[in-house]
């Protein structure tokens, strides 16, 4: 007998000595036996009361709790025959021998992967907050329990962790650890990736002179922060009043709002500078209009030092009455002549556009003194 003879007729032994559960067996190994945890598709063969059918692929078929399917009417739980549903593996086999299915446990572990895609995609999503807790707040998270630390509620947020609660709010998935059950999510970073959105297309639209309206967002000794919706530009102390300002508050407070001039524009650095008297005209062009040297006009001493005096002689305009101009006669101090507070009239000598200083003088309001030669020095005849 050939070898190849011998060989068919020992595979026609093998195969005649199986038995139905082999064959079952190796129908199961070739699908691939489902194990605990597994999540597979099946698809519904018949809704009962008390269960549901499900065909998996496998030996036998899948069976799903009827507790599950909750209230009757919830469109969300109803299931229907010839349905393709995710189904997650409970049990593989039974004392029946079908496999335990859970929906619940199949649509969880799905929104599991679902969270995380969103985190390594830096979506920003909608939470529903539930909860206040000792650190932060518990929120929903695509029907996930998630966790917003305190510390990183909303910086603009002007509610209470308390008051937010029953709200939905935008946030970033932080951390996902579906063994440990740890879903951590941000308010703060979705709010910064909102203003980085609003921030480009504010830098795309908005240009240096435009007029725009804003809300101061904070004061500081140097300036004013002010929200321009997307992005805070500041207008520096300077800025604000053609006027000498000596503290910002005197000027503004926080959340008022006004309309700013746009000065300078940093795309690469995000800074925008902003001006308040700018939306008013220059007193120094009404003042070169208007007061020709040798005029005559009203002051008021707003300071006084060694060298004189200076003098408001109109809004943003500051001019200096050096102490040589007070008198013909010789000064000492300043303060022996003139005190801060006084309205006086003075006589503009000098204009300097450029430098923009204006000079006055005191002394030439009346002619020169008869024998003055100067220096408080008089001749008189005999």
């Amino acid at each position: 007998m050939s070898e190849d003879v011998g060989a068919v007729m020992t595979e026609e032994k093998d195969s005649s000595m199986m038995t139905m559960e082999d064959y079952l067996r190796d129908d199961q190994d070739a699908f691939g036996a489902p194990k605990h945890g597994d999540i597979v598709d099946g698809v519904v063969v018949r809704v009962d009361a008390d269960e549901v059918l499900v065909d998996i692929g496998a030996k036998a078929e899948g069976i799903i709790s009827g507790r599950e399917l909750g209230f009757k009417g919830d469109p969300d739980q109803e299931l229907s025959p010839g349905e393709t549903i995710k189904v997650y593996v409970l049990q593989p086999e039974n004392e029946e021998g079908n496999v335990v299915l859970s929906l619940r446990r199949a649509r969880a572990e799905t929104t599991w992967l679902v969270a995380a895609e969103k985190q390594e995609n830096g979506e920003v999503i909608e939470a529903e907050v539930r909860e206040q807790n000792k650190g932060g707040l518990i929120v929903n998270v695509l029907g996930l329990r998630g966790f917003l630390p305190s510390s990183q509620v909303g910086r603009n947020q002007s509610a209470t962790a308390e008051q937010l609660v029953g709200q939905r709010i935008l946030v970033k998935i932080l951390e996902v650890n579906r063994k440990r059950n740890r879903l951590i999510v941000s308010q703060k970073a979705a709010e910064d990736e909102d203003r980085a959105k609003k921030r480009e297309n504010l830098f795309s639209r908005v240009k240096v002179g435009d007029v725009v309206r804003g809300t101061v967002s904070g004061l500081t000794t140097y300036g004013a922060f002010v929200d321009i919706g997307g992005a805070d530009g500041l207008i520096h102390i300077s800025e604000l009043s053609w006027d000498r300002v000596s503290r910002v508050t005197d000027v503004l407070t926080v959340g008022q709002e006004i309309d700013v001039k746009v000065i300078k524009l940093d795309a690469d650095q995000t800074r925008i500078s902003l001006s308040l008297r700018q939306l008013e005209e220059d007193p120094w062009e009404r003042l070169v209009r208007t007061v020709p040297v040798g005029e005559i006009v009203s002051g008021q001493v707003t300071k006084t030092k060694k060298y004189g005096a200076f003098l408001q002689i109109m809004s943003g305009i500051e001019g200096l009455l050096h102490i040589s101009e007070l008198s013909w006669d010789h000064v000492e101090k300043t303060e022996d002549v003139l005190k801060v507070g006084e309205e006086i009239q003075v006589k503009v000598i000098g204009i300097d556009t450029a430098r923009r200083r204006v000079s006055l003088s005191l002394k030439q309001l009346a002619g020169q003194p008869p024998g003055y030669r100067g220096g408080g020095t008089y001749v008189f005849d005999d």
